[in-house]
């Protein structure tokens, strides 16, 4: 159950926030400047490269690493094949996850790492194996982590991960999928792309980026109260249901899965995302099923309601921005919605650039899924 008054009280939000969530959620924008000048340190924004890889892979564990592939494959579009290396196994002694390059890849492919640890030993043996393939090797990861050592003796690029001064007195490290984390990885790799050809990230946009992440935080932070606070609202209409994540643009899809990701590991809650219009088909049948467990006759007026199954109803939330040709499914979605009485919950971005409307949807839904965890009880 959640507690709605908990929203309103951002004392009390602040007292069960243990990990920083909040916090981290407001510096996202800050976190987005230390990674551009530790980019620009690191000689990205000077490189002149000779031309674009063949392929781009990109490797990395936890909700932020996954984040990070799927937003970078959305906005490089077709310009080269943009793919995610999935853990092959796990080692037998450590019980650590290993990755394991294609075995087309060479010289002419470029090697992303990205890890909020850098501790993870089957990163490392990748980032060797890709230095014996010839590949080119770039890495966001702590600086002084194992990884960091090993990336500069593979030859390899290494991007200190940002991090923010409050981060250093946090008596509890925050989770991996917590604020912040996506931007620390995910904007050195932009300016990066944006220097090979991949995508268009110059410096003057992703410094927009930032003037965005701040100005959502303060739209939606703790002392905003809910009937003003688009995130406080959605977290409160997403208490007891299964949200239905339904996205229609470019960068919306990865935004949504984020979500439900994000979703799952700070709320332990369920939700299920697609893409408009398949979604209407995809999750049509949900409209209209019983997801409390069945079995409770309505009509039984002496029935034990203590024992009845806590309900737990679909709610469609509808992240849009710039459908494909401008051709929208969303008043179809409403429709149904509404044909299958089901309540929905819509977020468009403000006017700006690609990267500054993926970055207010990102900053709504992670600040939502904080009031959530924090509100809800869940051990975030």
């Amino acid at each position: 159950m959640l507690d709605e008054s908990l929203l309103d009280a951002p004392d009390a939000l602040t007292r069960a926030d243990r990990h920083g969530l909040l916090r981290g959620a407001a510096e996202a924008g800050a976190r987005v400047r230390t990674a551009l000048r530790h980019t620009a340190e690191a000689g990205v924004t000077q490189l002149n490269p000779e031309g674009r890889p063949r392929a781009v892979l990109i490797a990395g564990s936890g909700t932020a690493a996954t984040g990070v592939a799927e937003l970078i494959a959305a906005l490089a579009g077709g310009t080269a094949p943009v793919t995610r290396l999935h853990a092959t196994g796990v080692a037998p002694a450590a019980g650590a996850l290993r990755w394991t390059l294609p075995g087309w890849a060479g010289p002419v492919d470029l090697l992303l790492v990205v890890t909020t640890e850098g501790t993870e030993p089957g990163l490392a043996l990748l980032a060797e194996q890709a230095y014996r393939r010839g590949c080119t090797i770039v890495a966001v990861a702590p600086a002084g982590s194992p990884l960091s050592e090993t990336v500069d003796g593979s030859r390899g690029l290494l991007v200190p991960m940002a991090t923010t001064p409050s981060e250093q007195y946090e008596t509890e490290p925050p989770p991996a999928a917590g604020p912040g984390a996506l931007w620390a990885l995910l904007v050195p790799l932009l300016a990066l792309l944006d220097r090979v050809g991949l995508l268009t990230a110059p410096t003057e946009t992703l410094h927009l980026v930032a003037d965005r992440l701040d100005r959502t935080a303060e739209r939606c932070g703790p002392s905003i109260a809910t009937y003003s606070n688009p995130a406080k609202t959605l977290a409160a209409e997403l208490a007891d249901s299964l949200p239905l994540i339904w996205t229609e643009g470019v960068a919306t899809a990865p935004a949504g899965r984020r979500f439900a990701a994000v979703l799952a590991e700070l709320t332990g809650r369920p939700a299920l995302a697609a893409e408009l219009p398949e979604a209407l088909p995809a999750h049509g049948a949900l409209l209209a099923g019983d997801l409390t467990g069945g079995g409770t006759d309505p009509d039984d007026f002496f029935r034990d309601r203590v024992d009845d199954p806590q309900t737990l109803r679909p709610r469609i939330v509808l992240l849009r921005d710039r459908p494909a040709g401008g051709l929208t499914a969303a008043p179809a979605a409403r429709e149904l919605a509404l044909g299958h009485d089901t309540p929905l919950s819509e977020l468009e971005p403000d006017e700006g650039t690609e990267l500054e409307a993926l970055a207010e949807l990102i900053a709504v839904t992670d600040f939502a899924t904080v009031y959530l965890a924090l509100a809800g009880g869940a051990p975030a």
